[in-house]
């Protein structure tokens, strides 16, 4: 079944997390995962959430998300989002 994870992201280094956009693409892929959303304009609807940025991505299922997660290949990348941006995340299985 099909799984995804919706990260609410705020960039607090724009250079560094540039990097992180240019690094992290190919090691989503390499675990079968696809951006669904990756950005864009978001317009705020019920409850106040009010994000700047949202990424969601779909991976096939729940061991290939668990697998890039902790990945070696990600490991480099996610620490340079770490230091450029705050987040919060969670998955969610599909329908």
């Amino acid at each position: 079944m099909a799984v995804y994870t919706v990260a609410e992201i705020t960039v607090n280094d724009p250079e560094a997390y540039a990097e992180y956009q240019a690094k992290v693409p190919a090691t989503i892929a390499q675990y079968g995962g696809r951006y669904l959303v990756r950005g864009g304009k978001v317009t705020p609807g019920e409850g106040g959430w009010s994000p700047t940025r949202i990424v969601i991505l779909e991976f096939p299922d729940a061991e290939s998300l668990q697998k890039w997660a902790t990945s070696p290949e990600y490991a480099p990348v996610a620490e340079i989002r770490h230091r450029a941006a705050d987040s919060k995340s969670f998955m969610v299985e599909g329908v």
